[in-house]
């Protein structure tokens, strides 16, 4: 159980300011049938993701009990003093989804001027040419440090795989998850930027890099020739080697890909329901209200997760429009009533894509708020399963959550309430992986 919590009880009630509707964020937040998709999703079906100290009465990690009435000036776990804390700071979990590792802190080298998409994938390419994995893996430390320091203890880093960059992605951040384990969990897939069939040399190099050490496949149809035959290779990988599939599909603000229906359809037919994640996605936003409902069905049933990536996507999309701008955000809210696990992920940081952010998980939470309509108080619950128990069920992170047998990993807000800590981009007083304290901030 090293690392792990072996007791905790929690009160009911009591809580003055209490942060969360009764039933909602102890929950995984998924309704109704939904709720049972929970392990075919590879996550677990109750994860405690946000508790006010003073419900807290015990918590045992790595035999080292917290008695009531310590919580505030002596939490001891793992052997390690935590400063002083107040009672209404929370215990947060967090996980980050989609993070371009290779392509952070670009924005030097390969700056947005028009802020287009086509731009972004034209002046990144060109600035490919220049890495190195040294580059890389500068890059790729700074923006680890940056995430594990706010909390974030797992992550899924993607890394360009092409005839331009070869494997050079791939070399420079395998040695990182070894290097970051005792701060983060890191997966690293494999990603086909460029292209498979307009990029001819990129599903041999995929198939070196998951043989290597990649833990997942992805695919970006929308930047190929033939969208559909790059969704079969990509899950011709995906069946070679076992492995879970991360696509970037639809990316445009009118349907004119429809690539979703494609993934459903090789899921089922491959049988990888609860496997496979879409990002993007913003073209369904795009479709009546009775395609929506019918693609977010489809989904459902096969266990397709969609990660929305507001950063990104509010900056990239409607460029074309000149009154009424669209955000460009895929349906989240319409999305979740049906049941699809949704996440919420940075996907980059400071380059032509997205020339703002910080790998901050809660900025997410801030720009679903205000970005997606989630202003209210379940919608705020929403909002940070968003980015602690959908990304913790996407990772395969069984052990996610806030009970017995759940690797402690834990976050101290300097919050009160819901809303500060969803929408207040608050301080972590503390954060702690596998019950170790990692980092302190404003203590």
């Amino acid at each position: 159980m090293t690392g792990r919590i072996v007791q905790i009880n929690v009160s009911p009630g009591g809580v003055p300011k209490r942060p969360v509707p009764r039933a909602r964020v102890m929950r995984s937040g998924i309704e109704g049938d939904a709720h049972r998709d929970a392990e075919r999703h590879g996550g677990p079906d109750r994860a405690l993701c946000l508790f006010s100290l003073e419900q807290i009465e015990t918590l045992q990690v790595e035999g080292h009990p917290v008695e009531p009435g310590t919580l505030g000036e002596n939490l001891t776990v793992a052997g390690l003093d935590w400063p002083r804390v107040q009672p209404e700071d929370f215990f947060r979990l967090g996980d980050e989804v989609l993070v371009h590792l290779d392509k952070a802190y670009l924005l030097d080298r390969a700056p947005s001027h028009e802020g287009t998409l086509a731009e972004a994938i034209r002046v990144t390419a060109e600035a490919k040419r220049t890495f190195t994995v040294e580059d890389i893996q500068v890059r790729a430390r700074r923006l680890l440090d940056r995430a594990a320091a706010l909390g974030t203890t797992a992550m899924r880093g993607h890394v360009e795989v092409d005839p331009i960059v070869g494997l050079w992605g791939v070399e420079a951040v395998l040695p990182l998850r070894r290097e970051y384990a005792d701060r983060l969990d890191l997966q690293v897939c494999a990603f086909a930027q460029e292209g498979i069939l307009q990029a001819p040399g990129t599903e041999a190099l995929l198939r070196e890099a998951l043989r290597a050490g990649a833990d997942l496949v992805g695919g970006c149809p929308y930047n190929d020739t033939d969208g559909a035959a790059h969704v079969d290779r990509v899950f011709a990988l995906a069946r070679e080697f076992d492995c879970d599939v991360d696509f970037h599909a639809d990316f445009a603000d009118e349907p004119v890909h429809r690539h979703v229906e494609v993934i459903v359809d090789r899921t089922e037919r491959h049988g990888w329901q609860g496997r496979v994640a879409v990002g993007h996605l913003t073209e369904l936003a795009a479709c009546d209200e009775a395609e929506q409902a019918r693609i977010a069905r489809r989904l459902h049933t096969a266990g397709i997760a969609v990660i929305t990536l507001p950063a990104t996507d509010l900056y990239l999309m409607g460029r074309r429009d000149t009154r009424n701008v669209r955000r460009g955000l895929t349906p989240v809210k319409r999305l979740l009533a049906a049941g699809v696990t949704v996440a919420a992920a940075t996907n980059n940081v400071q380059n032509a894509f997205t020339p703002a952010g910080n790998a901050d998980p809660l900025l997410l939470t801030y720009l679903l708020v205000v970005g997606a309509h989630m202003g209210g108080e379940t919608d705020m619950a929403a909002a940070l399963d968003m980015v602690t128990v959908a990304p913790a069920r996407i990772l395969g992170r069984r052990d996610h959550g806030l009970a017995v047998g759940c690797r402690a990993d834990l976050i101290v807000l300097d919050a009160s309430t819901l809303a500060e800590a969803v929408g207040g981009l608050p301080a972590r007083a503390l954060v702690v992986k596998g019950g170790r304290v990692q980092a302190r901030v404003g203590c």
